[in-house]
């Protein structure tokens, strides 16, 4: 599996606006490559918080971090509670928060959650321990009704087949349960058109960033987090926002939009910033990154 490369790095850190006496959060804090540039601009009077609902990434990223200067707090948690967390921490206003939304390539392969189509695993696409969640991508698949996951898969995976998928998935179900990522794909490939199948994208990557989202609330926490990051600002702090899908830089370009309309601060991004040619070269992946910055009046 290849290393997970940082897009965007210097161009959200940038944007930020950082001393070295800054409050920063780095909400989803992921492999640390954001985090190590923003620990480079900071000094021992400067704060650092980092955020990551995945354990392991707090865990991988505590060594690297160790050897920057300023106070550092790794707290492993969703970044929807940025609020409580920065109360549990007594801090009540920050200059700086960055939101990478980019899963690493890690959480997709090799940890029995059924996020990639390309291992077979589990079908459950829980972010966290699944007994935590209301419902599994299982469940999605196996219990809820044919309509219920043409709008799941249309609405959150932009699926143009959306309502073959949904009509396949059901039937299949009534001869043996879903249980598996390869069943699932399997289901698509056999549903789909042929242009469909040998595009560029594979058929069933909708289908599963469909899922994941639904499984894991991605779009209402998404909503969530930016309310609350921008009340956290202090006069003239700064919050950035990686995306890298449609649904989710639609709900950033409007939520900053809103805010800037009611006079809490100004959308800097008028236009949202994406990599240049020599990233898109190194990493194809960045190719659909887009960096939308906003700040507090």
């Amino acid at each position: 599996m290849k290393n997970h490369i940082t897009v965007l790095a210097e161009e959200a850190v940038e944007a930020l606006m950082i001393t070295d006496a800054s409050v920063v959060v780095d909400a989803t804090l992921g492999s640390g490559g954001h985090a190590m540039r923003i620990l480079e601009k900071l000094r021992e009077k400067g704060i650092f918080v980092g955020i990551d609902a995945d354990a392991s990434a707090i865990e991988k990223s505590r060594s690297k971090l160790s050897v920057y200067s300023a106070q550092k707090h790794l707290c492993t948690d969703n970044f929807r509670n940025i609020d409580s967390i920065l109360a549990h921490l007594d801090i009540t206003k920050t200059d700086a928060i960055l939101a990478d939304l980019g899963w690493r390539m890690e959480q997709f392969s090799g940890n029995g959650r059924g996020f990639s189509f390309q291992v077979d695993e589990p079908l459950l696409m829980t972010f966290g321990n699944p007994d935590d969640y209301l419902f599994t991508a299982c469940d999605v698949v196996n219990e809820w009704e044919e309509e219920h996951i043409k709008d799941v898969l249309k609405g959150y995976g932009e699926e143009r087949f959306a309502g073959r998928i949904a009509n396949a998935i059901v039937t299949a179900r009534t001869i043996k349960p879903i249980n598996t990522t390869f069943e699932l794909v399997s289901i698509i490939n056999d549903v789909v058109p042929y242009f469909y199948r040998t595009g560029r994208i594979h058929p069933a990557t909708r289908t599963f960033q469909a899922l994941r989202i639904v499984v894991n609330d991605e779009l209402q926490i998404l909503e969530e987090f930016i309310k609350k990051a921008i009340m956290l600002l202090a006069p003239k702090g700064r919050l950035a926002i990686i995306t890298f899908q449609s649904l989710e830089d639609r709900i950033v370009k409007h939520c900053f939009k809103n805010y800037a309309h009611d006079l809490i601060g100004y959308v800097i991004t008028k236009k949202p910033i994406t990599a240049q040619p020599v990233e898109l070269h190194t990493n194809p992946r960045s190719r659909s990154a887009k960096l939308r910055i906003f700040e507090k009046i």
